[in-house]
């Protein structure tokens, strides 16, 4: 076993952190962090994103100041890698030293690090009332009946489409409501014949679409109790892989190999739909010259699963507090600021661009605005309406691991492997590794 997790070690960080937990489940973080000058309000945070994160908890730290001028909080940036390298080294070796007080962590691998360091991280008792927030992002954020985490950036999702090419194509955004995959694949076909445009661009390495399909049906890689593979007997995860192989094979599919083709593919009018998570907004409006020729529907589901709805969710995080010397002001902080404060949440819609998972900012007038670039659509209003429509799932310890195994059955399944096959054979391989 420790032959073996030394090469998951070697491929992933997350791999890194589920197989250490075994020598870690007692571990108390060391109190003589370096960013927390004892007896001070020194407050530090560790996120990952410029334009996004960090300029978001700028915006707390801003509100937050104005009302505790002797606050200090230093916020800092690292790429995400760097921060769960960073977390797993410190937690990993019993100090805190160099750690931050505070962290932003991608919700599917936040059960990883509560988990593993279950005494690492500080419990928020009533700073925050969790049920304000979208219930989906509370599986991820809590950890044997406590919440640790301050719910952060919804990662709903929508089906952005380019209303030019499908009137071209004999079709309104009305025909695009409540759809099915399949539905979606023959409006495809009929965009490609009547424009010569594909209908989304893909990466084959980037498993994203099977994660959203399958969350719309409740369903994940991992049983309930988040650690037992679930692909070989996963209806829900064959639909998807077999709605996916429908898809790339109805020629609509414009295949892309990085974030930056993936961007280029509909800023160029290449393709006419975008299903993805909302926090892409920001890269479709970035195309000025197409202001007025998209609209956003509501997400296709799987046509046979029966709890499909036409809601999912594709990344997100959340903000934890670790728990070292400053814990208390930490906790202060997020529960005055991310925890409670409505106004701050419009200035996150309309200063940055985050749709939060805070319900009682969607009362917010921000979150009701027209937007001109989707034709007066209330794309926020909406993306808050299927936010709280996510169905909850519990992500667990391996979503990465089990993808990385995922990929290369998908390959198989698209190069002729039957599905029931290259199912069974990831269930086979999931075993062998994370259990």
């Amino acid at each position: 076993m420790k032959k073996k997790a030394t090469a998951l070690l070697l491929a992933g960080f997350l791999m890194l952190t589920a197989c250490s937990s075994n020598a870690n489940t007692n571990n108390q973080a060391d109190t003589g962090s370096e960013g927390n000058a004892a007896g001070s309000q020194k407050i530090t945070v560790w996120a990952w994103d410029k334009n996004f994160n960090i300029a978001a908890m700028n915006l707390a730290k801003d509100a937050y100041v104005a009302d505790h001028p002797d606050a200090q909080i230093e916020v800092v940036e690292y790429a995400q890698d760097d921060i769960i390298q960073k977390m797993n080294t410190g937690l990993n070796s019993g100090t805190a030293s160099g750690l931050p007080n505070i962290v932003l962590i991608e919700d599917y691998r936040a059960q990883s690090f509560l988990q593993t360091y279950p005494d690492s991280f500080q419990e928020l008792g009533d700073a925050i009332n969790a049920s304000d927030f979208a219930d989906y992002k509370l599986g991820p954020t809590s950890f044997d009946g406590k919440q640790y985490g301050v719910p952060f950036d919804s990662g709903v999702v929508g089906l952005y489409v380019r209303t030019d090419y499908l009137q071209e194509a004999g079709y309104t955004v009305d025909d695009l409501q409540d759809i099915d995959w399949q539905q979606y694949i023959e409006i495809g076909k009929a965009v490609k014949a009547k424009t010569g445009k594909d209908m989304l661009t893909q990466d084959p390495n980037d498993l994203g679409l099977i994660r959203m399909m399958i969350q719309s049906a409740g369903s994940w890689y991992l049983k309930e109790d988040g650690t037992t593979p679930d692909l070989k007997d996963n209806a829900v995860l064959k639909e998807a892989f077999e709605s996916y192989k429908e898809l790339m094979n109805a020629n609509i599919v414009k295949i892309n190999s990085d974030w930056s083709s993936f961007l280029a593919g509909f800023n160029s009018g290449d393709v006419a739909s975008i299903p993805t998570g909302n926090w892409i907004t920001p890269s479709v409006k970035s195309a000025a010259d197409q202001s007025g020729k998209w609209a956003v529907v509501p997400f296709p589901k799987l046509k046979n699963a029966a709890n499909s709805v036409h809601a999912s969710n594709l990344g997100g995080s959340s903000w934890y507090v670790l728990n070292n010397e400053g814990k208390e002001a930490a906790v202060e902080f997020l529960g005055a600021t991310l925890g409670s404060d409505v106004d701050l949440y419009q200035k996150l819609v309309t200063d940055v661009g985050v749709i939060g998972t805070y319900k009682p900012a969607a009362e917010g007038e921000a979150y009701g605005a027209a937007d001109e670039f989707f034709g007066g659509q209330k794309v926020i209003a909406d993306f808050a309406k299927w936010t709280a429509e996510i169905p909850n799932v519990n992500y667990g310890l391996h979503t990465y691991a089990i993808e990385d195994i995922l990929k290369v059955e998908m390959q198989n399944y698209l190069n002729g492997t039957a599905v029931d096959k290259a199912l069974s054979d990831a269930q086979s391989q999931a075993e062998s590794q994370i259990q």
